[in-house]
């Protein structure tokens, strides 16, 4: 029989306590929790003088009773509720007395190692010794010297080789604290496993996890502890999101000039565009994760839930839960939000002042919650609190400076041009010839049957500047030679620059990028320069400067590696006139953006090279252009195999057959409204561009068509005009070799059908 001298009550229950007979004093704690480092010696038992009350204390240092078994990453309590008990020192009895221990939750980051999410503590369990055990849990008894450096780990493997007494082993091994143990060792080995096998596929950190394909190989109990220690991961990342959006909008503020999706979505990190997956890491502790769904955002999945997740108990399970219906229902907030956003776009409200004297019918069109946002918003642009100090924007710097290269070649698949992604950059980049006073892509050096480049994709965690503008998460930014072309013209004018035969008041020329609207001038030109711009010599140019209008500006300082965020005009100015005095290098590019803003004629300062990104609307860049002497670079439309090799990358991820129906409905598309990206991806914007093309064809007069068709387009384009949205720009070269546009059919397609309606207007 156990020779116990008091009773011990140990309280585990989550919500409530709930008590247990022991035989002996027992530390227990609930199963999946974190271990902390257990105590260098055993408990030692101290008697307060007069009060005659046990005080527990746990070591030299005070730590707590050894922690047995579990997983990292989960708080937990332990209650130990000792009875009076007869000491050997005195025999008084005492009070109970209840010690309540919480353990601090490690803080793990993406870049934590999974052998420590998994192993962390672990070891120490069956590294106890085995008299140490003996004392702690059965007052010191069978205990002997030659079993003084015995581990727990070689007593559990053979009990009965280190106490023969088989009674005493029987009430051990039935004891809560040895069978605790046992289920440590085994959940360690478990662990063990599973990290040497991660190992293996080069699956070190949280980061590597997150992305990895085969989770469902890895046993679920190591699945489920490394999915709790992403969840923390991901809830403390939008904590910080959440706080970071709050401060911004605080510190800016808003008037009346503010556009509405800044003004309804500033200050709050979006749900619409959570990935599924992730928050059902964060929120569900991973169950419904399938890899299937790994870039699935919650906008599409809430859409049709069953059709992304086949299982109708999880889904069931799932649906159940409080935090999936709060989602849900910010998720269709969102979506709601969103669309009301688009339909006051297009009928012209924009902007706060014009939300603020739009009729009554068009307010009455939006949802409730979209109205009360936009309210409030107006009331709080009635008072302006907006600061001109600068904002510092943190990881962005890092995240443009970093972005991951791809690329997609062209091949053969023998039933004509497939497309194959790649990581990494094209092992044979394009080549350039001059012609006239630029360049030209050089067909001729084009290895014989070598891969043709047809796309790089260069991809930013937190996208890029036209992202942050539009208030949108674009993170890809498409590069094909048009867009390269365009960086090696101004990468000649930086040469000329930093060259030391230059001279002290020596500047690169200034540019104008211009293109058909909706090609990606924006976010896939500008994002280049800026992406090339930010790798040149530190040394030799320490600025660069991305500017929306010259009323938002985004300033990339290379020394510091750092994004500053300046709003209003006289801000940004202010900051560019210092860049001056300081002595500094830089680089302008200058987004005219959807406003039309011409850039003023002395934005950049005296030694500072720029290029403005336009629409072919000569009002946006003519009178900068003639003030500085600018030189035009016309970029092209993407030709048909450049945007298969997009539609390739947009679906790298699914089968043939599914990339083949994608491409199939995108040239569908590009018949009818041309190879214009954003309207032959974007479903609802197709039909609006294809309407809005067939009312320009209704419109369109004879001499209006051969106005546009025929003769070049210097002063000719009007955005306003309908006819417009038939044209795209075509690079040519006047005869002193300068690059000028000509205005042609947007499409084959639509390039047939119009002399037809020339004829029909002259009848």
């Amino acid at each position: 029989m156990l020779r116990c001298c008091g009773r011990l009550h140990v309280a585990l229950l989550r919500g409530r306590w709930a008590s247990t007979v022991l035989p002996t004093a027992v530390a227990l704690r609930l199963r999946g929790a974190p271990t902390t480092p257990p105590c260098e010696c055993h408990a030692q038992r101290h008697w307060d003088s007069g009060k005659k009350r046990p005080r527990v204390s746990f070591g030299a240092s005070g730590s707590c009773w050894p922690q047995l078994g579990g997983a990292s990453g989960i708080l937990h309590r332990t209650v130990v509720v000792m009875a009076p008990r007869r000491g050997s020192s005195g025999g008084s009895d005492a009070a109970a007395q209840i010690r309540v221990e919480e353990t601090r939750q490690p803080q793990w980051t993406l870049d934590s190692r999974l052998d420590e999410v998994l192993l962390e503590g672990k070891e120490r369990i069956t590294n106890m010794r085995l008299n140490e055990f003996l004392r702690n849990y059965f007052d010191g008894r069978s205990v002997e010297v030659f079993n003084e450096k015995v581990i727990m780990e070689d007593f559990l493997s053979s009990p009965n080789e280190f106490i023969q007494d088989e009674v005493f082993l029987s009430t051990i091994e039935a004891s809560p604290p040895y069978q605790e143990l046992k289920k440590g060792r085994e959940e360690f080995y478990v662990l063990l496993g599973a990290s040497n096998k991660l190992k293996k596929e080069h699956i070190v950190t949280l980061r590597h996890w997150s992305n990895f394909e085969r989770k469902d190989t890895i046993t679920p109990f190591a699945r489920a502890q490394i999915n709790t220690a992403c969840s923390q991961v991901l809830r403390d990342e939008r904590r910080v999101e959440e706080e970071r959006e709050r401060r911004e909008r605080q510190e800016l503020g808003i008037d009346v000039s503010t556009r509405l999706k800044y003004a309804v979505f500033k200050g709050r990190v979006r749900v619409d565009k959570m990935k599924l997956n992730d928050f059902l890491a964060m929120e569900l502790d991973g169950r419904g994760t399938l890899d299937a769904n790994r870039d699935l955002l919650l906008e599409k999945f809430f859409k049709n839930p069953k059709k992304y997740i086949h299982d109708a108990g999880v889904l069931g399970e799932m649906q159940a839960s409080d935090r999936y219906v709060r989602m849900e229902r910010a998720v269709r907030d969102e979506m709601d939000m969103e669309e009301d956003v688009n339909k006051l776009y297009e009928k012209g409200v924009d902007n706060l002042l014009k939300w603020l004297v739009a009729a009554a019918e068009v307010k009455a069109d939006v949802h409730e919650i979209t109205k009360r946002f936009l309210d409030a918003a107006a009331e709080e642009a009635r008072n302006p609190k907006k600061s001109s100090a600068p904002r510092y924007l943190e990881g962005l710097y890092d995240s443009v400076y970093n972005a991951k290269w791809h690329h997609v070649v062209e091949v053969s698949d023998g039933e004509g041009a497939g497309m194959e992604v790649n990581e990494g950059k094209p092992p044979q980049p394009w080549t350039y010839k001059t012609v006239g006073d630029t360049l030209e892509k050089d067909d001729g050096v084009q290895q014989s049957g070598a891969p043709r480049s047809r796309l790089m994709v260069l991809a930013s965690d937190k996208g890029w500047p036209y992202s942050w503008e539009e208030d949108e998460f674009i993170p890809d930014c498409y590069v094909n030679c048009e867009v390269d072309r365009a960086w090696q013209i101004v990468k000649g004018d930086l040469t000329k620059w930093f060259s030391p035969d230059a001279g002290d008041y020596f500047t690169p020329k200034k540019r104008v990028l211009i293109a058909t609207p909706g090609i990606g001038k924006s976010m896939n030109a500008g994002s280049y320069l800026l992406y090339q711009l930010l790798h040149c010599d530190a040394e030799k140019l320490q600025v660069v400067v991305y500017s929306f209008g010259g009323n938002t500006t985004y300033v990339f300082d290379k020394t510091i590696k750092t994004v500053t965020k300046y709003v209003g005009r006289g801000a940004s100015k202010e900051f560019l006139d210092g860049l001056w005095q300081c002595g500094m290098k830089g680089y302008i590019i200058y987004d005219v953006a959807r406003k039309g803003t011409p850039p003023e004629e002395f934005f950049a300062p005296y030694g500072c090279g720029m290029i403005v990104v336009s629409s072919p609307r000569v009002s946006n860049y003519e009178k900068w252009e003639k003030q500085k002497g600018a030189a035009r670079i016309i970029m092209n439309c993407p030709a048909g195999m450049d945007v298969k090799a997009m539609c390739a990358w947009m679906k790298r991820d699914e089968t043939a057959e599914k990339q083949a129906e994608y491409w199939k409905m995108v040239k569908e598309r590009m018949e009818k409204v041309g190879p214009i990206p954003r309207y032959i991806f974007d479903a609802n914007k197709f039909i609006a561009h294809s309407a809005a093309v067939e009312d320009a064809l209704e419109g369109i007069k004879s001499r209006d068509g051969e106005r546009h068709f025929i003769h070049g387009g210097v002063r000719l384009w009007n955005s306003e005009d309908p006819s417009q949205k038939l044209v795209r720009v075509v690079r040519t070269r006047a005869e002193s070799g300068a690059e000028v546009f000509l205005n042609a059919p947007i499409s084959f397609c639509l390039g047939r059908r119009i002399p037809h309606y020339f004829g029909k207007r002259d009848e």
